[in-house]
């Protein structure tokens, strides 16, 4: 079997790259292993074109083409060539990409066309309060038409998602996103720094970063030991302004100024000692598909607090491995973290818990197995 994965977030070392990007990675690497061939296409982060084989993944990045207004055509027009290059070399069985994806895709006879959802234009614009952007929203659209398959990483997402656009007739299961087991340990409780809470993600409003910061004067009070550390590339306004500077100018109490501290982007393989040495990791994300950050938190067997928004509830069930906040809401952020620096007993327990429910449903062997099954019902049909 040849699967071929659209996508230009497939992680480069030395550029950074999102959560689907990671999830990717684990996934293709480990396809590999079970003697199914993969390939992934997408733009290059330089302006030049590249291949490189990353444990026995065939990674083909392509040169960007830009020339307004016609760039969309441009890319789609070499994804497409790249596509069939590869399909006439060896044939691909499938053609996996998120939502937007196959909107411009050349469906070519024998070939199986997914999408993979991970939470598109249509189901962030409701959780970033902006309309549907006319092109984007097309685009999305005519991808969903085009496709052969959608399924989804959460309930949620695909539930939601359906408010909005019809695919219920190819409406495929729920699988979740795995575990980086191998990046990803069982923390050491001796390096735990007392009263230190880490973040990291995206440093950008639906990440609940700000309402983080809002709630920590109330933390340094109760707790002065208390730091922040928060981990993550920046955003940026339409203005090109830095969303890391606007929360330094005008989120933060001048109280707790010396008590935070912006590390910038880090590595994911950097991420387990920052993670270690939190007493708490606090990922109070307004909207996520299904987060990948908290699974990795979990992993290692640490106090957690997500948000009871979106998919939360199908990760975290509150007080028994972690806590789930409304991450709207800055007092309800306080009190929660208030309520978890006061208990480390129950602390301990739910971290406990969150790493055997991780091994229970989130490991990559049991959820590749389960790609793959879905892979050959497909491809057979």
């Amino acid at each position: 079997m040849h699967i071929c994965f659209l996508t230009s977030e497939y992680p480069k070392p030395g550029h950074p790259h999102g959560g689907v990007g990671t999830f990717l990675q684990i996934l293709a690497r480990n396809l590999v292993k079970h003697q199914i061939r993969v390939s992934i296409v997408g733009l290059n982060f330089t302006d030049e074109y590249e291949e490189a084989m990353d444990q026995g993944v065939h990674v083909f990045r392509l040169k960007p083409r830009k020339l307004k207004p016609f760039t969309w055509y441009l890319t789609f027009d070499s994804v497409n060539s790249k596509i069939k290059e590869i399909h006439q070399k060896t044939p691909i069985n499938i053609v996996e990409s998120t939502e937007l994806g196959l909107a411009f895709i050349k469906k070519i006879p024998g070939i199986k066309y997914l999408i993979r959802m991970n939470g598109g234009h249509h189901f962030f614009a409701e959780s970033e309060n902006r309309g549907i952007d006319p092109w984007k929203g097309f685009q999305e659209k005519r991808s969903f038409k085009k496709a052969d398959l959608v399924f989804g990483v959460s309930e949620y997402v695909i539930n939601h998602t359906l408010k909005y656009l019809d695919f219920s007739s190819k409406k495929g299961p729920v699988i979740f996103n795995p575990a980086n087991l191998e990046n990803f340990y069982k923390a050491d409780p001796s390096r735990l720094v007392k009263g230190r809470i880490f973040f990291a993600g995206t440093v950008c409003e639906k990440k609940g970063v700000r309402q983080l910061i809002l709630a920590f004067p109330k933390i340094k009070k109760e707790f002065p030991e208390s730091e922040l550390y928060i981990a993550g590339r920046d955003w940026f306004f339409k203005d090109g302004k830095s969303y890391i500077e606007y929360l330094k100018s005008s989120q933060i109490d001048e109280s707790v100024r010396d008590s935070i501290k912006f590390l910038g982007p880090v590595a994911n393989h950097e991420l387990p000692k920052y993670i270690e040495e939190a007493e708490i990791c606090a990922y109070p994300s307004h909207m996520e598909a299904m987060p990948l950050a908290w699974i990795e938190v979990l992993s290692m067997g640490k106090a957690f607090l997500g948000s009871s928004l979106g998919p939360g509830p199908e990760v975290i069930q509150d007080h028994v491995n972690g806590r789930v906040c409304n991450a709207k809401d800055e007092e309800d952020v306080a009190k929660v973290l208030l309520e978890m620096l006061s208990d480390k007993e129950s602390n301990l327990k739910m971290a406990e818990q969150a790493r055997k429910d991780v091994f229970e449903r989130f490991a990559i062997d049991k959820l590749v197995l389960k790609n793959i099954e879905l892979f050959n019902k497909v491809s057979s049909k």
